[in-house]
């Protein structure tokens, strides 16, 4: 009996050129609920996203026709759904430019399937209309930590946490995109603004100062070794 996690008419589309990579994420998904089409080259996936847009893209980097980088930038440019990288396990470069790029997330090979579904469903999950991420109004709780959007006021188990505007900033964008990994250049368009120059550096010695203020709740902001930063839900 197949367990019915996604929701029903949910399409995603896997490209991969190994096919017994790409059945297997198929069987998979569709055990969860999730349609599922499959190609093997890079020169098939326009064309498919063209007579059947799907909800969501796993897109794996190495593929014969064209590249995984270069759909990834041309999806991306015409095509709102969201996609997930499949990388090697030593390409870290490749996960931060595909981020760049508009990636919503990756995962590294060899990985479970069961990571990989529940990436499925935290990319679905917070995209709403096509748009990369919701768009939230009133209160957002993670564990023990409460955020006031309209106050911009975080609380840790009812205590109010004094954050500077930056520290805030970083906390709201985390917390209403959980799971996402942002680069420290994302993070610095996100919380400072593409029209003003600061280092990566400020990224990291705010988000320590965020850590050491969230107390027993800093081990949800993740860093993620030569990317960035994600922040976990469980």
């Amino acid at each position: 009996m197949k367990n019915q996690a996604g929701n029903p008419g949910q399409k995603v589309l896997v490209v991969d050129d190994e096919e017994d990579i790409a059945e297997l994420i198929r069987f998979h998904l569709e055990e969860n609920g999730y349609q599922v089409d499959t190609c093997q080259n890079g020169l098939e996936v326009l064309p498919k996203l063209e007579k059947n847009t799907p909800d969501l893209v796993i897109l794996d980097l190495m593929l014969p026709g064209i590249g995984g980088m270069d759909l990834c930038k041309k999806i991306k440019e015409k095509y709102s759904m969201p996609i997930i990288m499949v990388t090697a396990k030593s390409g870290e470069t490749e996960a931060v430019l595909g981020l760049e790029l508009g990636a919503d997330d990756y995962v590294r090979k060899p990985f479970s399937t069961r990571e990989l579904i529940a990436r499925v469903r935290s990319v679905l999950r917070r995209t709403k209309d096509g748009e990369e991420e919701e768009q939230f109004e009133g209160n957002v709780t993670i564990g023990n930590i409460f955020l006031n959007l309209k106050a911009h006021k975080a609380f840790i188990n009812n205590s109010e946490v004094d954050l500077t505007l930056i520290e805030y900033k970083i906390l709201n964008l985390f917390m209403t995109n959980p799971g996402v990994a942002f680069t420290r250049d994302r993070l610095l368009d996100r919380v400072w603004g593409k029209d003003i120059y600061v280092t990566d550096r400020a990224v990291d010695v705010n988000i320590k100062r965020l850590r050491d203020k969230l107390g027993d709740e800093k081990e949800r902001l993740e860093t993620i070794r030569g990317i960035g930063y994600r922040f976990n839900e469980a």
